[in-house]
């Protein structure tokens, strides 16, 4: 490509917002299973890797295995199950190198707004230069929304009473600085989710002390960092053989667990804590900082590797407070409870903002998209929005399994419509269905944003589904075409140019 903003042809037939770990994948699939579709990448960033070139705190690794956690056309070969970021950017790097999807992104692009428009067939979609703020509009005929979940530009932080006051450093892990000198210092991070106890032993060996501050504890499981079964399966079967193997082994697993603890919630909780107990010095106040008001698995469980929060714990190097907080002060915080705490850094791991579809506004010939009224198809499409998929992944096990299958049954749908001679395909929810929100899930940044998100129904393909193995038989093997799908053509205004010239010397 010459000119960077130009793309090769248009209409594209799909563009992909955001490369991230779903974008990258969506890419490949397209690569491996529709070679003929014409695509770009967009990311508004400036490097690719979402989530995980933008986090930098200290120790900041994945809370699902690899072996989930990866693309299932490409094995995850280290030894250590749960990786650390640099770990996975290496992996989208090669991914990218593999099917040559580097010269199909474009950085520092940011999708504004999109508006089908249905007698063309086509989207319009505003585009945002980052680097001269100039917007233009590109037309596509699919529009792709791999953008995750969150907003990249701000992580949720509660208003802390006093916060100006305090005499010290407050930092969020959405916004890491890079010099952040935290040696000697006494630091207090607020929160008890999955960045909090990555933080906490990551920073142990250098502060003077540092604290968990909770209002509400979380459950948190020790997980081994090497897959013993994963080692053996690749000695005996060839890569992608034992990798597929160990995918599906820990797939089971993690889905066994979850239902397990759907339906024993108290035994659930007892094994839960009982397995808390013995990571912890005997008379360690475990139904203090342990014990959650909720049930198992209404959030995500915290997975630590090797246990490395419980053994700073244990080793008088970390503590945990369980309390409200009162208001900071010039010196750190104060607690509902009367105590203060010291504290030369604060960090507030309060967690995300979400932000559906990278915050983009859709339109439909012109009038916008109202999310909260469409309806979630197959977890992949909304109802009343023509030509539009977004991946999603799953809350309860590994993101990654999920944009996997979805990828797939794009793929398929494509390859449908090429052969019954579509191009437009629109879910369209029966009249008067019974309709819910779209995730069952406790924690507070999904519950805040309920509202605005779109819902889904009682039954498939209404459902935003939670089961892989119930996704498995939906997407990869179930059909395409469905009742809730209409399909039409719209009579091409302009076919493709130049295709040939993007194709050569790409491969």
């Amino acid at each position: 490509m010459s000119s960077h903003n130009a793309l090769p042809v248009e209409p594209l037939d799909i563009l992909i917002i955001g490369a991230g770990v779903s974008g990258i994948g969506a890419a490949a699939y397209l690569r491996r299973n529709q070679p003929d579709k014409t695509f770009a990448i967009l990311e508004s960033r400036e490097r690719m890797g979402g989530t995980w070139d933008l986090f930098r705190y200290p120790g900041i690794r994945s809370d699902s295995d690899l072996f989930t956690f990866g693309f299932d056309f490409k094995p995850w070969t280290k030894a250590k199950s749960l990786a650390d970021a640099a770990d996975i950017l290496e992996y989208l790097r090669e991914a990218i190198d593999e099917y040559a999807l580097a010269s199909y992104i474009q950085y520092q692009q940011k999708v504004v707004s999109a508006n089908w428009q249905s007698d063309k067939g086509l989207w319009a979609v505003q585009i945002e230069d980052g680097r001269t703020t100039e917007t233009r509009t590109v037309e596509c005929r699919w529009l792709f929304s791999a953008g995750g979940y969150y907003r990249y530009d701000q992580g949720f932080s509660p208003r802390f009473e006093g916060a100006e006051q305090f005499k010290g450093q407050i930092v969020h892990p959405q916004h890491w600085p890079e010099d952040l000198d935290y040696s000697g210092k006494r630091v207090v991070v607020i929160g008890s989710g999955a960045t909090a106890v990555t933080l906490i032993p990551a920073m142990v060996d250098k502060v003077a002390s540092i604290t968990m501050l909770q209002r509400t504890p979380s459950y948190i499981v020790n997980q081994p960092a090497n897959d013993s079964v994963a080692a053996f399966l690749r000695k005996i079967f060839p890569a992608q053989t034992a990798y597929s193997l160990t995918r599906y082994k820990n797939a089971r697993i993690t889905l066994g667990f979850w239902g397990f603890c759907q339906r024993f919630p108290k035994l659930s909780r007892k094994l839960l804590l009982w397995l808390t107990k013995k990571e912890l010095p005997k008379d360690y106040p475990v139904d203090i900082h342990f014990n959650p008001p909720y049930n198992p698995w209404d959030q995500r469980l915290c997975t630590v590797p090797e246990g490395d929060l419980f053994k700073a714990i244990s080793a008088g190097r970390a503590n945990i407070v369980t309390d409200h907080i009162d208001r900071f002060t010039e010196s750190g915080v104060r607690l509902k409870s009367g105590k203060e705490l010291k504290a030369d850094i604060i960090i507030t791991a309060t967690g995300l903002n979400v932000q559906l579809f990278g915050g983009i506004t859709l339109h439909k010939d012109g009038k916008p998209v109202v999310y909260s009224q469409s309806l979630a198809y197959k977890g992949m499409m909304l109802s009343g929005v023509p030509n539009f998929a977004f991946a999603v992944g799953y809350t309860n096990s590994s993101w990654t399994l999920k944009v996997c299958l979805l990828c797939d049954h794009f793929c398929r749908l494509l390859g449908y419509m090429d052969k019954k001679g579509h191009n437009v395909c629109e879910p369209k929810a029966p009249e008067g269905i019974e309709t819910r929100p779209l995730l069952d899930f406790g924690a507070g940044y999904v519950q805040r944003a309920l509202d605005s998100m779109p819902r889904q129904g009682p039954a498939e393909p209404w459902v935003m589904s939670m089961d892989y193995f119930r996704d498995v038989k939906l997407l990869r093997k179930g059909e395409v075409a469905n009742p809730s799908l209409v399909f039409s053509a719209v009579p091409a205004s302009r076919q493709h140019h130049g295709v040939e010239l993007q194709k050569s010397g790409r491969r």
